[in-house]
């Protein structure tokens, strides 16, 4: 006895048939002298089949992964994936977290004063910050070497101008 093929359940032999007795063998939407080939019942059950085809594997598919997780599956209760922090891991590695970078130092063309540029933490925004006097302790050759090339300032220096920069971070984060 010749076994079928496993799309060819007796739902879908049934469809075949009904399609084949209601379009005579021809054309499938019941046109006299179709010229659309997709249309002649031979080239329609071909896609149809292949679709069945398509559908059978994706079932299976599911059917497979639904049992190994049933087989494999130890029955116990799982905790919900929260990220790589527990809450209280999450706060603090957060609050150890800058609220800026500082970028650049730069000079404004218009007063003559020095500015940082600072990009805000978790940000596409910038900030530039007026400095004021605080690199006047500084001499003009360090300033300069400073602006242009990046270069360290004095650590007195550094610190006022970390202590300016982040009061005018938290006057615009708290707005």
């Amino acid at each position: 006895m010749a076994t079928l093929p496993k799309w060819s359940t007796p739902n879908r032999q049934v469809l075949l048939v009904k399609l084949f007795l209601d379009s005579g063998g021809f054309c499938i939407f019941g046109h006299r002298n179709c010229p659309i080939p997709e249309h002649h019942y031979e080239v329609f059950i071909e896609g149809l089949i292949d679709d069945w085809k398509a559908e059978d594997r994706e079932q299976a598919t599911l059917d497979w992964k639904a049992e190994s997780k049933a087989i494999h599956s130890l029955g116990e209760r799982r905790l919900p994936i929260r990220g790589k922090f527990s809450n209280i891991a999450k706060d603090i590695f957060f609050d150890k977290q800058p609220l800026f970078y500082f970028e650049a130092l730069g000079m404004d063309g218009l007063k003559l004063q020095p500015f940082a540029k600072i990009k805000l933490a978790s940000s596409y925004f910038h900030l530039y910050i007026d400095l004021g006097d605080s690199l006047k302790g500084t001499s003009k050759n360090r300033r300069r070497k400073a602006i242009r090339y990046g270069k360290a300032l004095p650590l007195e220096v550094e610190a006022r101008v970390k202590e300016l920069v982040t009061l005018a971070v938290k006057d615009y984060l708290s707005h």
